[in-house]
């Protein structure tokens, strides 16, 4: 198994008639997917999402992959193709385009859809390429073929390249529900047709791929779900992704079945299930949705509402409500349906979004509790299964942190791929097919973007951490008028200090600490204002943790008396 090495260098150029392949993101993480394949001068780009933030990663809105290897390579780029419509694979594609604005965007019906609304919002009118299951499109020297996967939201494509260095299958987020409730099964006739002409390198999605067994079908929820609307005293609360149109799609039938009304809470709720309403993937019984209005005039056991927040976001419908920050005011008798997974990371956010709720007196139904929610993604047996029907030369796992990489490798092993036709690459890694071989050949630089705001980019590692110490351990500022012609304090220096722990006195022995600094300061000749800053910031932050312990960051401002 080869794995990445942290001494690679750069890549060399690609030996004529081979394919390469680089993760920009995705790899080593859940989220922010992008693989760009090169072969003969031209690069297509499958999926390109963003990562949601960390705690650790304050002010950040989302973080993009970084396009630092391609931008000098825009119009060699022939398409980008888009796996399924969820954030973590079209979030990133607003930030592409402004690069270069007419790229064809591939992808199915409810995909485009999806990214058409979002990219109105960027004022980007994209060119789109329109593609179902079945289809056969060629971009530069790319033939692509698509493939029906199911997944936790319609309408999803794995992708097959033809191109003279080999076929590859791509099958981006998909698991093998044998029941889906739009009948749309993942197409194993098509994965094994493939496997008999001969795939060179399959990437596979390895989010489960430490869970074993099979995902269960979603249809499964149906009994769990149906009882919270048959028996729920009150209003009743659903919390979910705003894509996922099957999860929500049982829960209005189910609320019909009871005799409640639904209403759409959130921005992006509204926004994506119009959407899929239009298209006709959600089926929305007649005078079932009401608006905010005919809400008011219903009694609480005939109400359901469908809201975001399911992971605890700061400012989704759910976590105000738990904070008594939100219209809808929860009590006694009302029950929240949390049908969502829990996003590793955020577990702590969503307790205390649980206990919220149930102080104020709501019923709260979750995963840990009650079978309200499956998994998007296949399960290793299901990974097994498709590494039988494809028999691979050469497999790269994609979509997930090391440890599910790592855990998706060994299936293949497993299932007889030869270890050293197995790559566990990380974002950046380039590997090359070339010869019926993948091996790992270098690396391109594949940070973090940060968008905050309406800054690409600005945001850095260092600022993150100024972040992060001004939250955990406060601000001083220290004003100091020095006479300019001896270097020394002309009057005691002011202190502003914000989350530092202090009173009149604490600042006292710091004094001297400063005079001490400014005249060694004049005795070496350094009388530059910045040089000086540094100095002062320097010594009371070593003063500041000797005598306090605390690490807080130093504002020095010297004024020239």
């Amino acid at each position: 198994m080869s794995h990445p090495h942290p001494e690679l260098k750069a890549a060399p150029p690609l030996p004529e008639g081979g394919l390469r392949v680089t993760a920009l993101g995705g790899l080593g993480e859940i989220g922010r997917n992008m693989t760009v394949f090169e072969h003969a001068g031209k690069l297509l780009i499958v999926d390109c999402g963003v990562l949601f933030p960390e705690e650790n990663q304050p002010g950040v809105d989302v973080i993009l992959p970084d396009f630092t290897s391609i931008r000098d390579r825009l119009d060699d780029i022939v398409a980008v193709v888009l796996t399924h419509g969820h954030e973590d694979h079209i979030g990133g594609v607003p930030y592409l385009l402004r690069e270069r604005a007419d790229i064809p965007v591939v992808g199915s019906k409810l995909t485009l859809a999806f990214l058409e609304a979002k990219l109105k919002e960027h004022g980007i009118r994209p060119r789109t390429v329109r593609v179902r299951e079945g289809d056969r499109r060629s971009f530069g020297p790319f033939e692509c073929e698509f493939v029906a996967v199911n997944h936790s939201i319609p309408d999803g494509l794995a992708v097959a390249l033809r191109t003279a260095a080999g076929l590859v299958l791509h099958t981006g987020d998909f698991k093998m529900d044998q029941f889906p409730l739009d009948d749309r099964i993942t197409d194993l006739r098509a994965f094994a047709r493939l496997g008999e002409e001969g795939v060179d390198l399959f990437l596979t999605d390895s989010t489960n791929a430490e869970v074993p067994g099979f995902t269960t079908s979603e249809r499964e929820l149906n009994p769990a779900i149906e009882q919270v609307l048959r028996t729920a005293p009150r209003r009743v609360i659903v919390s979910s992704f705003a894509s996922h149109v099957h999860r929500i799609q049982q829960v209005l039938d189910a609320a019909h079945q009871h005799g409640r009304k639904v209403a759409f809470v959130g921005r992006s709720m509204v926004r994506n299930m119009g959407i899929a309403r239009d298209l006709g993937y959600l089926k929305v019984p007649s005078g079932l949705v009401v608006n905010a209005k005919e809400l008011e005039k219903l009694p609480d056991h005939r109400i359901t509402l469908v809201c975001t927040g399911s992971q605890g976001e700061p400012m989704a419908a759910l976590s105000r409500m738990a904070n008594r920050d939100h219209a809808i005011r929860i009590g006694k008798g009302d029950t929240v349906l949390l049908a969502s997974s829990l996003i590793p990371g955020n577990e702590n956010a969503i307790y205390r979004v649980i206990n919220g709720l149930t102080r104020w007196g709501a019923n709260v139904v979750h995963k840990g509790n009650a079978k309200v929610h499956v998994s998007g993604h296949a399960s290793a047996g299901e990974l097994v299964y498709c590494y039988n029907i494809v028999r691979p030369r050469n497999v790269m796992p994609v979509h997930g942190e090391f440890r599910h990489l790592r855990a998706n490798a060994d299936l293949a092993i497993r299932t007889g791929v030869d270890p050293d036709r197995v790559v566990i690459a990380e974002d950046g890694v380039v590997v090359d097919l070339v010869d019926g071989r993948a091996s790992i050949t270098g690396k391109v630089p594949a940070g973090n973007v940060y968008v905050d705001g309406m800054e690409v980019g600005g945001a850095t590692e260092a600022s993150l951490k100024d972040r992060v110490t001004l939250a955990q351990e406060g601000v001083i500022t220290v004003v100091a008028i020095v006479d300019s012609d001896t270097g020394a304090l002309a009057e005691a220096p002011d202190f502003l200090a914000r989350g530092f722990v202090h009173d009149d006195a604490t600042f006292d022995t710091v004094i001297p600490v400063i005079e001490k600094t400014l005249a060694n300061a004049a005795q070496e000749g350094v009388g530059d204002a910045h040089q000086l800053e540094q100095l002062i910031a320097r010594a009371v932050a070593n003063w500041a943790f000797r005598t306090h312990r605390r690490r807080p960051l130093i504002i020095p401002v010297i004024i020239d008396a």
